[in-house]
């Protein structure tokens, strides 16, 4: 015997013809979204289709539920038209564009500095609020940035270089470094002046080189004025007024605010002086040195005044000469109020506020506050007169001398007037 029929109420109907179309609706969007993911691809890389097997991802991923889609990490399916560099999302992508685009939407309130990336302006900002929270802890060292700090441990602590050349053996402890140096083997240069044909393996150095068609010193010390185009030069100087020293001598007490001023303190140690002068016999530890020297008996003055026609052998005597157009004297002693013209001249004043003789001889107890005192007593102990006159046969250990004898004997000028 049949049952009784069941006939659905009008309301039941209703109700069962919505939850068909609202799961039709749903379908209709998986299958839209499913599409999209699918043209991302398409339209990144239009010559690399989606695999089966990453549709099926898709599918797989739409269905699961929040944390299942946490745990099943996304195919990178986002990928560069350009590099073919795959992303597992499309703002992972649009941020990797801007490596190719140029865009940097970041930018620093307090200088011209801008970013691809937040976080990197973060990083940036560290700098001007001159937070260091990344401590070393084997020395006194702090760094803004982590990624700095990391170097720093490898570079002077562990003395790793994990990444190496295989073109020339070159090892390194940072990768970027390593990607640099390669540009040494294919030649690729791929930053280019936009005012001259210059073009340079590294931003750096064309930035630098942009300072040569602006003038533009950007980067001041808020402590004595002291200008430059270089952020690397600022945080060396600002080393003067923090008395930080990070590069430590080995075989001796000498430390140093730079690690050039170091390789010099170095040859001391060594003995070393392998570069000579041909007319005189000057001898040097340096070839930088040695041609400065040079100009000596050729008489050439690279350096020259577009205000007057003075000229000069060293870049650091024209700058000395230009003050004198400009009256200026930007270096200011905070303890004294003791102003000069030159930045050297105010880091050896203020040696005599420290005491710090930083000079230090290695045979004895002497030590001095300028390195030229240190030259001077070093020949006690070596005999050694480098400085010899063309025009006799009269040497000397001391430059001075060899320029007071030269304006006695052979001008007639007396330097003792």
């Amino acid at each position: 015997m049949d049952g009784p029929s069941f006939q659905p109420s009008g309301n039941e109907t209703v109700n069962r013809e919505g939850l068909a179309a609202e799961t039709g609706r749903q379908n209709d969007k998986r299958k839209e979204t499913l599409l999209e993911d699918t043209d991302i691809v398409k339209s990144a890389a239009p010559d690399m289709e989606p695999s089966s097997c990453q549709l099926a991802q898709v599918k797989t991923e739409q269905k699961a539920s929040p944390k299942a889609q946490d745990a099943v990490k996304t195919p990178n399916l986002h990928v560069c038209g350009k590099c073919r560099y795959r992303a597992p999302s499309r703002s992972k992508l649009a941020v990797h564009m801007r490596k190719h685009t140029g865009e940097r939407p970041y930018k620093c309130y307090q200088c011209d500095y801008s970013a691809a990336r937040k976080g990197t302006l973060d990083q940036h900002m560290a700098k001007h609020a001159g937070e260091k929270p990344y401590k070393c802890d084997k020395c006194d060292y702090s760094a803004a940035i982590k990624r700095t700090l990391d170097q720093h441990m490898v570079r002077r602590h562990t003395g790793d270089k994990p990444y190496m050349c295989g073109q020339c053996g070159f090892r390194t402890a940072d990768w970027s470094n390593l990607s640099v140096h390669m540009r040494t083997h294919t030649g690729e240069k791929p930053y280019k002046c936009d005012q001259c044909d210059y073009s340079a393996a590294q931003k750096g150095n064309l930035d630098q080189h942009m300072a040569k068609h602006t003038g533009d010193k950007p980067y001041t010390c808020g402590e004595c004025g002291y200008r430059t185009a270089y952020r690397s030069n600022l945080t060396q100087h600002m080393r003067k007024h923090t008395g930080q020293k990070l590069y430590k001598c080995d075989q001796c007490d000498y430390s140093a605010v730079c690690k050039s001023s170091l390789d010099r303190h170095m040859a001391k140690h060594i003995g070393d002086k392998p570069y000579m002068c041909g007319e005189c016999g000057y001898r040097t530890n340096y070839k930088s040195n040695l041609t400065v020297h040079m100009r000596k008996h050729t008489g050439e003055r690279p350096y020259k005044c577009d205000q007057c026609d003075y000229s000069a052998a060293k870049k650091v005597k024209l700058d000395q000469h230009m003050t004198e157009h400009t009256g200026g004297k930007p270096y200011m002693c905070g303890k004294c109020g003791y102003r000069t013209a030159y930045s050297i001249s105010l880091s050896e004043h203020m040696r005599k506020h420290t005491g710090e003789r930083p000079y230090k001889c290695n045979q004895c107890d002497y030590s001095s506050a300028q390195k030229c005192n240190l030259d001077r007593h070093m020949a006690q102990h070596t005999g050694d007169k480098p400085y010899m006159c063309v025009e006799c046969e009269y040497r000397t250990a001391d430059r001075s001398n060899l320029s007071a004898h030269m304006k006695r004997k052979h001008t007639d000028e007396n330097p003792y007037n």
